[in-house]
């Protein structure tokens, strides 16, 4: 009679105690993934231009920062900073060049706005050229730093095919918390429009959207939308320079009242169609003086009683108190002082 095999270790099966096979020495590996080719230079995606926040819960938003957009490239020959144009701005930034290689990566290109920021802590445009010394500073370029909003590559991975949701994941860990050259754009978890009105009232120059489930795609793109904060007041017409068209007007001149005197803040050159710009030169010409409102060494300029006032329509004021980029939008008699904008003392 034939004796039964003898029971294995109670839970383990005959098969389970069977010898494993061996592998051949020859036998392939498994491959590992290549690495991504780092990108010489990225076209950046840009933001879509709406009148008003949108809605939705898949929607990140963040301050519109007033600068130069870069790409910080961190690569293992060293630093490069790129314009929007794709110009090696490196040596224009020092306290970033000099910064990158302390993050925790061996190779990135963050995506971000270079900006100077003024006693408010609000980004300036003005302040940035000054710092970049296409004028007079008073800020030096080490001042200037970088909001990085986006990751583009990290340590041999091409992270532009993921959803922005990731990118952000992978983006907040390497900035979170620094305070130098180099920080983080930060992500609010708001409501659209409430955030969008707050930004307006600090004086920001806006808010970004952009859906967190779309991948970063260069050009002009619907998955990143701007809303913009616009502002608008009214101005003394103090003068005009004629156009090069006869009969019509090239720019308005336009004061501020402050302590009680009018002030120049600036000229205006759009917002007229021909008709209107022929009709206000006509009415200007109406109202000239030989003392003008305010000292100006324009030899082209005619200058007018300030009984008239602009309604303009501007994104933000420069480091000197100029507007910047006015558009009329308006005119109106002065018949109340008050409703010219006035500059803080």
């Amino acid at each position: 009679m034939t004796k039964p095999p003898k029971p294995g270790p109670i839970g383990v099966s005959q098969a389970a105690r069977a010898p494993l096979p061996r592998r051949s020495r020859n036998a392939p590996r498994p491959k590992q993934p290549r690495p991504d080719a780092m990108p010489a230079r990225i076209d950046p995606c840009l933001a879509t231009l709406v009148a008003k926040p949108p809605k939705g819960s898949d929607l990140a938003f963040e301050v519109k920062w007033d600068g130069y957009r870069v790409e910080v490239h961190i690569e293992k020959g060293g630093v490069r900073i790129l314009t929007r144009g794709g110009h090696d701005w490196t040596d224009k930034f020092p306290s970033i060049a000099a910064e990158a290689p302390r993050l925790p990566v061996k190779t990135a290109i963050l995506d971000g706005e270079a900006v100077v920021l003024d006693a408010q802590g609000r980004s300036d445009f003005g302040l940035l050229q000054r710092a970049l010394g296409r004028r007079p500073a008073s800020h030096e370029p080490g001042e200037i730093l970088v909001y990085a909003f986006d990751l583009l590559y990290l340590d041999g991975r091409d992270l532009r095919r993921l959803p922005q949701r990731e990118r952000r994941r992978l983006l907040e860990p390497l900035l979170e918390g620094r305070v130098g050259a180099i920080r983080l754009s930060e992500e609010m978890e708001a409501d659209g429009e409430a955030f969008f009105r707050v930004a307006c009232e600090l004086g920001l120059e806006g808010i970004i959207a952009k859906h967190r489930a779309r991948p970063y795609r260069s050009g002009k793109r619907p998955e990143w939308l701007k809303i913009k904060c616009i502002r608008r007041d009214n101005f003394v017409i103090v003068g005009f320079e004629p156009s090069t068209v006869p009969g019509a007007i090239g720019r308005l001149l336009l004061a501020a009242m402050k302590g009680g005197s009018p002030v120049y803040v600036g000229s205006v050159g759009t917002g007229f169609t021909r008709q209107s710009s022929g009709k206000l030169r006509e009415l200007l010409e109406q109202i000239p003086t030989k003392t003008p409102a305010v000292k100006l060494g324009r030899k082209n300029a005619t200058f007018t009683r300030p009984i008239l006032a602009a309604e303009i329509e501007y994104r933000a004021w420069t480091e000197d108190r100029k507007l910047r980029h006015p558009s009329f939008k308006g005119l109106h008699e002065i018949n109340d002082v008050a409703t010219i904008y006035r500059i803080d003392e």
